[in-house]
């Protein structure tokens, strides 16, 4: 078994479409556990060092925008695999192509150019997951 951590973003947009509940309920319905929840206003400062990885890319300022736009609510979670896991819990980044069944392929919209809506937010690596909840969960 490799039990690990990752974070969980419940985006602005899930949070304003009161949609926090049914994204915690799929994260312990598929067996992972919530170690940690909080609702934060994001800073800009915290939001661009959490996408340092993508600063200068076109997309970079309008995800920093959005991501400081409302309530984050932010979620340690751990299980088996969790990373993988929920990352295929989420789904595809583009809501419309996102695989039904998915967060965001049931819950997510087609907000055109803005990919950034997507519901959630899931760490990629074991690496993004540990520099990822030491910002969040400092």
């Amino acid at each position: 078994m490799s039990t690990e951590e990752t974070l969980i973003l419940v985006k602005p947009d899930g949070v304003a479409r009161g949609l926090t509940g049914e994204v915690l309920r799929r994260i312990e319905a598929k067996g992972y556990k919530i170690v940690d929840l909080r609702m934060v206003n994001a800073s800009r400062e915290l939001l661009e060092e959490h996408y340092e990885e993508h600063a200068g890319k076109p997309f970079f300022g309008p995800l920093v925008e959005f991501m400081a736009s409302g309530p984050v609510v932010a979620v340690r979670a751990s299980g088996n695999r969790v990373i993988e896991g929920f990352r295929s819990l989420a789904g595809a980044t583009d809501p419309t192509v996102a695989a039904p069944g998915t967060i965001r392929g049931d819950l997510g919209r087609d907000w055109g150019a803005a990919v950034t809506q997507n519901i959630v937010h899931g760490s990629d690596s074991t690496l993004s997951a540990e520099r990822e909840l030491a910002l969040w969960f400092a």
